[in-house]
């Protein structure tokens, strides 16, 4: 059987305290593990953060990283939502030159298409937010190749696991 190499998407509840997000990051990279995207935010009990950590590996690497992230005091909990069902969304803002009537035209039709929203706006120039599915966004950012790109920032994956028996599945 071939280990595949897969993008897994990692939960990790921690205590909200000093320093933790330098022993988790420090346990990938002391690893050799690559971390695709890092998202932190303190959750409703101020006492706790979660990390929702996108990662690349077999299935021995992940099961590592399950294990030694369990090893570090501050971890409660470690869940890997690959596979199980879960909602993702990122948010990226782009900064776009549109020196002409048509490229602007064009950058329009796109982010209206991608149900993105025009943030700032110049003479030669749009900046446009887009949040959604990171494949989604990925998907833009394939369609405006052509046009130069000024600046960008992406949040990166914040996920949940899906409700269990959900009523309906709204992407």
């Amino acid at each position: 059987m071939e280990n595949l190499k897969e993008t897994h998407t990692i939960s990790v509840l921690v205590e909200n305290r000093f320093g933790v997000l330098s022993r988790v990051s420090g346990l990938f990279s002391g690893r050799g593990y690559n971390i695709s995207s890092l998202t932190v935010h303190e959750t409703n009990d101020p006492a706790f953060s979660k990390m929702t950590i996108v990662t690349t590996g077999d299935a021995s690497v992940i099961e590592q990283i399950h294990k030694q992230l369990n090893k570090l005091v501050e971890v409660v909990e470690v869940s890997d939502l690959t596979g199980g069902g879960f909602v993702e969304r990122e948010i990226s803002l782009v900064k776009l030159r549109t020196p002409t009537a048509e490229s602007r035209s064009q950058v329009l039709q796109l982010v209206e298409i991608f149900n993105g929203s025009v943030v700032s706006v110049s003479r030669d120039a749009i900046a446009v937010e887009l949040s959604g599915r990171s494949d989604r966004i990925d998907d833009f950012m394939e369609l405006i190749r052509d046009f130069e790109v000024i600046d960008m920032a992406r949040s990166g994956r914040v996920a949940i696991a899906r409700c269990a028996n959900p009523a309906t599945d709204v992407n």
